[in-house]
């Protein structure tokens, strides 16, 4: 009985062991994309158009004095 409780601790570790690698593979992958998108931003700067939200807006049409 002794061996089944030291097999199943041990199987306890390895899934320990298991889940924190994956964790920091994820991670890893994460920090990766993040390296990727913020080197294809700078590449990318400075465009010839501002981002959409920056430019005016303009509004749902001319003042009613100005139809007539």
């Amino acid at each position: 009985m002794n061996d089944e409780k030291k097999s199943a601790a041990d199987d306890e570790k390895e899934n320990i062991a298991a889940r924190a690698g994956a964790k920091h593979a994820a991670k890893a992958a994460a920090e990766a994309r993040d390296d990727e998108l913020e080197e294809e931003l700078e590449d990318s700067f400075p465009a010839s158009d501002p981002p959409s939200m920056t430019q005016p807006s303009t509004g749902p049409g001319a003042p009613d004095h100005k139809k007539k």
